[in-house]
Protein backbone atom coordinates (compact mmCIF):
# COMPACT_ATOMS: atom_id res chain seq x y z
CA UNK A 1 0.00 0.00 0.00
CA UNK A 2 1.07 3.54 -0.84
CA UNK A 3 2.73 5.34 2.13
CA UNK A 4 -0.04 8.38 0.99
CA UNK A 5 -2.92 5.58 1.35
CA UNK A 6 -1.63 5.03 4.73
CA UNK A 7 -1.61 8.45 5.65
CA UNK A 8 -5.17 9.06 4.64
CA UNK A 9 -6.44 5.97 6.34
CA UNK A 10 -4.15 7.04 9.98
CA UNK A 11 -6.47 10.67 9.04
CA UNK A 12 -9.77 9.05 9.12
CA UNK A 13 -9.15 6.69 11.69
CA UNK A 14 -6.50 7.64 13.93
CA UNK A 15 -5.54 5.57 17.20
CA UNK A 16 -3.95 7.55 19.61
CA UNK A 17 -0.45 5.74 21.61
CA UNK A 18 -1.80 6.16 24.72
CA UNK A 19 -6.08 6.75 24.69
CA UNK A 20 -6.19 5.74 28.52
CA UNK A 21 -4.65 7.98 30.85
CA UNK A 22 -4.18 6.37 34.46
CA UNK A 23 -5.36 9.11 36.88
CA UNK A 24 -2.65 10.26 39.61
CA UNK A 25 -4.75 8.68 42.46
CA UNK A 26 -4.56 5.40 40.83
CA UNK A 27 -1.26 4.90 40.51
CA UNK A 28 -0.54 4.37 44.44
CA UNK A 29 2.68 5.97 46.08
CA UNK A 30 5.45 5.71 43.90
CA UNK A 31 9.13 4.55 45.33
CA UNK A 32 11.74 6.78 46.32
CA UNK A 33 14.15 5.22 43.74
CA UNK A 34 11.86 7.02 41.16
CA UNK A 35 13.73 7.49 37.84
CA UNK A 36 13.66 10.09 35.13
CA UNK A 37 15.70 9.35 32.20
CA UNK A 38 16.47 11.70 29.54
CA UNK A 39 14.64 14.60 31.55
CA UNK A 40 15.56 18.14 30.26
CA UNK A 41 17.12 20.56 32.88
CA UNK A 42 14.32 22.98 32.59
CA UNK A 43 12.24 22.19 35.05
CA UNK A 44 9.67 24.12 33.42
CA UNK A 45 7.63 21.98 31.30
CA UNK A 46 3.49 21.32 32.49
CA UNK A 47 2.86 17.50 32.52
CA UNK A 48 -0.14 16.47 30.33
CA UNK A 49 -0.71 13.17 30.70
CA UNK A 50 0.86 9.79 31.99
CA UNK A 51 1.51 6.43 30.47
CA UNK A 52 -1.55 4.41 30.95
CA UNK A 53 0.30 1.94 33.36
CA UNK A 54 2.97 1.69 35.43
CA UNK A 55 4.98 -1.37 36.47
CA UNK A 56 3.68 -2.74 39.82
CA UNK A 57 6.52 -5.62 40.42
CA UNK A 58 10.62 -5.60 41.31
CA UNK A 59 11.18 -6.44 37.87
CA UNK A 60 11.78 -2.77 35.78
CA UNK A 61 10.57 -3.32 32.28
CA UNK A 62 9.74 -0.47 29.37
CA UNK A 63 6.81 1.10 30.49
CA UNK A 64 6.93 4.55 27.83
CA UNK A 65 7.02 7.82 28.61
CA UNK A 66 5.16 10.84 30.48
CA UNK A 67 4.63 13.55 27.81
CA UNK A 68 5.00 17.27 28.22
CA UNK A 69 4.05 20.35 26.82
CA UNK A 70 7.32 20.71 25.25
CA UNK A 71 9.56 19.13 22.53
CA UNK A 72 10.81 16.85 24.89
CA UNK A 73 9.25 13.88 27.19
CA UNK A 74 10.67 11.57 30.18
CA UNK A 75 10.79 7.56 30.46
CA UNK A 76 9.43 6.36 33.85
CA UNK A 77 10.55 3.83 35.25
CA UNK A 78 9.14 3.19 38.77
CA UNK A 79 8.92 0.17 41.28
CA UNK A 80 4.84 1.85 41.04
CA UNK A 81 2.03 1.23 43.03
CA UNK A 82 0.93 -1.67 45.36
CA UNK A 83 -0.45 -4.59 43.72
CA UNK A 84 -2.98 -4.38 45.66
CA UNK A 85 -4.15 -1.26 44.31
CA UNK A 86 -7.80 -1.96 42.88
CA UNK A 87 -7.31 -0.20 39.52
CA UNK A 88 -4.60 -2.42 37.15
CA UNK A 89 -3.95 -3.15 33.68
CA UNK A 90 -6.03 -6.78 34.25
CA UNK A 91 -9.02 -4.35 35.67
CA UNK A 92 -8.68 -2.24 32.18
CA UNK A 93 -8.99 -5.34 30.32
CA UNK A 94 -11.32 -7.50 32.00
CA UNK A 95 -14.15 -6.51 30.10
CA UNK A 96 -12.56 -5.98 26.67
CA UNK A 97 -14.61 -8.74 24.19
CA UNK A 98 -12.20 -10.05 21.90
CA UNK A 99 -13.08 -13.48 19.66
CA UNK A 100 -11.08 -16.99 19.41
CA UNK A 101 -10.11 -17.82 16.30
CA UNK A 102 -13.43 -19.84 15.58
CA UNK A 103 -15.82 -16.38 15.92
CA UNK A 104 -16.66 -16.88 19.83
CA UNK A 105 -16.53 -13.45 21.86
CA UNK A 106 -14.92 -13.95 24.86
CA UNK A 107 -13.94 -11.67 27.74
CA UNK A 108 -10.30 -11.40 28.91
CA UNK A 109 -11.36 -11.78 32.46
CA UNK A 110 -12.40 -15.07 31.67
CA UNK A 111 -9.33 -16.11 29.62
CA UNK A 112 -7.15 -17.19 32.68
CA UNK A 113 -7.39 -17.67 36.56
CA UNK A 114 -7.51 -14.30 37.98
CA UNK A 115 -6.87 -15.18 41.49
CA UNK A 116 -3.45 -17.49 41.07
CA UNK A 117 -3.32 -18.57 36.99
CA UNK A 118 -0.51 -17.00 35.33
CA UNK A 119 -0.80 -15.80 31.87
CA UNK A 120 1.89 -14.34 29.07
CA UNK A 121 -0.56 -11.90 27.01
CA UNK A 122 1.77 -11.43 23.59
CA UNK A 123 -0.05 -8.99 21.19
CA UNK A 124 1.50 -8.78 17.60
CA UNK A 125 0.61 -6.49 15.33
CA UNK A 126 -1.79 -7.81 12.64
CA UNK A 127 -2.67 -11.00 11.25
CA UNK A 128 -0.97 -9.91 7.88
CA UNK A 129 2.26 -8.57 9.72
CA UNK A 130 5.12 -10.86 8.72
CA UNK A 131 7.18 -10.08 11.35
CA UNK A 132 4.25 -11.32 13.41
CA UNK A 133 4.73 -14.55 11.64
CA UNK A 134 8.00 -14.98 13.04
CA UNK A 135 6.99 -14.16 16.09
CA UNK A 136 4.06 -16.51 16.92
CA UNK A 137 6.63 -18.69 15.50
CA UNK A 138 8.60 -18.22 18.29
CA UNK A 139 6.03 -18.55 20.63
CA UNK A 140 5.10 -21.84 19.20
CA UNK A 141 8.36 -23.25 19.41
CA UNK A 142 8.32 -22.44 23.35
CA UNK A 143 4.98 -23.34 24.52
CA UNK A 144 5.79 -26.64 26.14
CA UNK A 145 8.12 -24.82 28.49
CA UNK A 146 4.49 -22.37 29.16
CA UNK A 147 3.01 -25.47 29.77
CA UNK A 148 5.21 -27.79 31.81
CA UNK A 149 5.77 -24.56 34.27
CA UNK A 150 1.59 -24.04 34.24
CA UNK A 151 1.26 -20.67 31.80
CA UNK A 152 -1.47 -20.00 29.83
CA UNK A 153 -0.42 -18.62 26.45
CA UNK A 154 -2.75 -15.84 25.08
CA UNK A 155 -1.45 -14.83 21.45
CA UNK A 156 -3.40 -11.92 20.40
CA UNK A 157 -3.52 -10.00 16.53
CA UNK A 158 -5.30 -7.51 15.11
CA UNK A 159 -8.09 -8.68 12.47
CA UNK A 160 -10.88 -10.55 12.45
CA UNK A 161 -11.29 -14.27 13.73
CA UNK A 162 -10.83 -15.18 9.53
CA UNK A 163 -7.71 -13.71 9.69
CA UNK A 164 -6.92 -15.38 12.62
CA UNK A 165 -7.29 -18.47 11.27
CA UNK A 166 -5.40 -17.87 8.14
CA UNK A 167 -2.34 -17.59 10.23
CA UNK A 168 -3.38 -20.53 12.92
CA UNK A 169 -3.48 -22.76 10.05
CA UNK A 170 -0.59 -21.93 7.45
CA UNK A 171 2.04 -20.90 9.57
CA UNK A 172 0.82 -23.32 11.71
CA UNK A 173 0.06 -21.94 15.54
CA UNK A 174 -2.45 -23.86 17.52
CA UNK A 175 -5.94 -22.27 17.36
CA UNK A 176 -7.20 -22.77 20.95
CA UNK A 177 -4.58 -20.09 21.92
CA UNK A 178 -4.77 -17.27 19.28
CA UNK A 179 -7.63 -14.61 19.59
CA UNK A 180 -8.93 -11.44 17.48
CA UNK A 181 -9.28 -8.10 18.49
CA UNK A 182 -10.67 -6.59 15.26
CA UNK A 183 -11.03 -3.20 16.90
CA UNK A 184 -7.78 -2.96 18.66
CA UNK A 185 -9.90 -2.19 22.11
CA UNK A 186 -6.89 -3.78 24.01
CA UNK A 187 -4.39 -2.20 22.14
CA UNK A 188 -5.90 0.96 23.20
CA UNK A 189 -6.76 0.70 26.66
CA UNK A 190 -3.07 -0.73 27.25
CA UNK A 191 -2.02 2.62 25.18
CA UNK A 192 0.84 0.05 22.70
CA UNK A 193 1.94 2.32 20.00
CA UNK A 194 0.20 3.32 16.71
CA UNK A 195 1.35 5.56 13.54
CA UNK A 196 3.34 5.74 10.67
CA UNK A 197 6.50 6.84 11.77
CA UNK A 198 6.21 3.71 14.60
CA UNK A 199 5.89 1.50 11.89
CA UNK A 200 7.76 2.14 8.97
CA UNK A 201 10.33 4.53 10.34
CA UNK A 202 11.52 3.51 13.97
CA UNK A 203 14.85 2.51 14.50
CA UNK A 204 13.91 -0.48 16.22
CA UNK A 205 12.26 -1.74 13.65
CA UNK A 206 15.73 -2.69 12.35
CA UNK A 207 15.95 -5.22 14.35
CA UNK A 208 13.96 -7.79 12.13
CA UNK A 209 17.42 -7.60 9.84
CA UNK A 210 19.33 -9.63 12.21
CA UNK A 211 16.56 -12.30 12.28
CA UNK A 212 16.54 -13.51 8.62
CA UNK A 213 16.90 -16.87 8.42
CA UNK A 214 13.43 -17.11 11.17
CA UNK A 215 11.31 -14.69 9.03
CA UNK A 216 12.49 -17.03 5.71
CA UNK A 217 11.35 -20.00 8.13
CA UNK A 218 8.16 -18.72 9.38
CA UNK A 219 6.78 -16.82 6.33
CA UNK A 220 7.37 -20.18 4.25
CA UNK A 221 3.11 -20.28 3.56
CA UNK A 222 2.58 -16.94 4.37
CA UNK A 223 -0.14 -14.93 2.13
CA UNK A 224 -0.81 -11.48 2.95
CA UNK A 225 -4.81 -12.18 2.44
CA UNK A 226 -4.30 -12.53 6.60
CA UNK A 227 -3.86 -8.61 6.77
CA UNK A 228 -7.05 -6.96 7.76
CA UNK A 229 -9.27 -5.11 6.04
CA UNK A 230 -9.17 -1.89 7.63
CA UNK A 231 -5.85 -1.09 6.41
CA UNK A 232 -5.40 1.59 9.11
CA UNK A 233 -4.80 -1.00 10.80
CA UNK A 234 -1.62 -2.06 10.07
CA UNK A 235 -0.22 0.67 11.91
CA UNK A 236 -0.62 -1.02 15.06
CA UNK A 237 1.93 -1.91 17.15
CA UNK A 238 1.92 -4.48 19.65
CA UNK A 239 3.73 -5.96 23.11
CA UNK A 240 4.02 -8.07 26.02
CA UNK A 241 2.39 -8.63 29.09
CA UNK A 242 2.93 -11.11 32.30
CA UNK A 243 0.08 -11.36 34.85
CA UNK A 244 -0.06 -13.52 37.67
CA UNK A 245 -3.49 -13.71 38.82
CA UNK A 246 -4.35 -9.37 38.23
CA UNK A 247 -0.46 -8.61 39.27
CA UNK A 248 1.54 -7.52 36.83
CA UNK A 249 4.74 -8.92 36.36
CA UNK A 250 6.16 -7.75 33.05
CA UNK A 251 5.05 -5.10 30.09
CA UNK A 252 6.61 -4.04 27.16
CA UNK A 253 5.62 -2.40 24.62
CA UNK A 254 7.34 -2.56 20.97
CA UNK A 255 8.92 0.09 19.79
CA UNK A 256 8.43 -0.12 16.11
CA UNK A 257 7.65 -3.09 13.73
CA UNK A 258 9.49 -6.49 14.31
CA UNK A 259 10.44 -5.23 17.88
CA UNK A 260 9.25 -8.11 19.85
CA UNK A 261 10.05 -8.65 23.59
CA UNK A 262 12.97 -11.07 24.36
CA UNK A 263 11.22 -13.94 25.29
CA UNK A 264 14.47 -15.16 27.28
CA UNK A 265 13.34 -12.50 29.71
CA UNK A 266 10.20 -13.90 29.53
CA UNK A 267 10.85 -17.27 30.38
CA UNK A 268 13.00 -16.50 32.91
CA UNK A 269 10.07 -14.66 35.00
CA UNK A 270 7.13 -17.06 35.13
CA UNK A 271 8.87 -20.31 33.56
CA UNK A 272 12.03 -21.06 36.27
CA UNK A 273 9.57 -23.13 38.46
CA UNK A 274 5.94 -24.53 38.01
CA UNK A 275 3.46 -22.03 39.17
CA UNK A 276 -0.07 -22.80 40.62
Amino acid sequence: MAVASLLQATNTNMHPSASYVKPLSHVGTLSSSLLLLGANKNVGYKMRKIPSFLIQSDRIENVGSIAFEGKRSISVISRAASASTSYNEADLIASINIFTASGEPVQFKDLWDQKNGTAVVALLRHFGCPCCWEFASTLKDVMPKFDSAGVKLIAIGVGTPEKARILGERLPFPLDSLYADPDRKAYDALGLYYGLGRTFFNPASAKVLTRFDSLQKALKNYTISATPEDRSSVLQQGGMFVFKGKELLYARKDEGTGDHAPLDEVLDLCCKAPVS
